[in-house]
This record gives C-alpha cells, sequence and structure tokens, in this order.
C-alpha cells in the first residue's frame, strides 16, 4: 500500500503520478471520474498496466471501461471509511505532515491486524 500527502488544495489527479511509479505490468487501476486524463490513462498503459476509469461525460472519444471491475473500487472506499472511524485522523489533529502519515500508517497496520483476527 502507497499514500501521498497533499496539501488540501491540491488535486488528487498531481499525485497519481508519484503513487503509480510503481505500477507493475498487467496490473490495473481503478479509479473515478476525477481521474480521467489522457495522460493518466497513457502512462499506466507505458508501463504495462490498465486503467480502468470511468469516463466524464465531456469526453468525445469512447474508451474501454469495465462497470463490472470498477464496483471491485468499493474496497477501497470502504477502506477510507474505516480510516474515518479514527477521530485523529478523521479531523486531522496532527499539524505536520509526517506526524499524519505516521498516524495513518498506524491506523492501517491495525486494520489490517483486526481483518486476520480469529473471530473464535
Amino acid at each position: 500500500m502507497k499514500f501521498v500527502i497533499t496539501p488540501g488544495n491540491t488535486h488528487d489527479i498531481q499525485a497519481a503520478a508519484e503513487l503509480l511509479a510503481d505500477i507493475r505490468k498487467g496490473q490495473m487501476v481503478l479509479a473515478d471520474k476525477a481521474y480521467d486524463a489522457n495522460w493518466l490513462r497513457d502512462y499506466v498503459s507505458d508501463r504495462g498496466g490498465w486503467a480502468n476509469i470511468p469516463p466524464k461525460s465531456l469526453r468525445k472519444s469512447p474508451i474501454c471501461f469495465s462497470p463490472w471491475l470498477y464496483k471491485q473500487r468499493n474496497l477501497v472506499e470502504r477502506f477510507f471509511n474505516k480510516l474515518k472511524y479514527y477521530r485523529r485522523i478523521a479531523t486531522r489533529y496532527d499539524k505536520l505532515g509526517s506526524a499524519f502519515a505516521s498516524m495513518v500508517k498506524l491506523a492501517c497496520i491495525r486494520i489490517r491486524l483486526r481483518h486476520y483476527e480469529s473471530t473464535a
């Protein structure tokens, strides 16, 4: 898992190249309509991946998009929802990006451990 801390007034697509730098051949990128940009699709395909991003309503040329695969993105949205259960992360108590990133990492570890925790 990889994440980047950006200022609040920065669009998410500006960090996309940094996040996708390690993409390998055959991997898929699932993103929402905000990431529908030709340069991002080219960036992913140049590295051997495939971008399954729904097209914006303004797009003139059709693209290949699978609604069934896009539903798998729900796992990511549910993970963000679990992160919001941590009050310190949801309200952004930390002033420094490094401290906030550390808390996000700790919360991710805890969520992951709880996923594998035995219910018996």
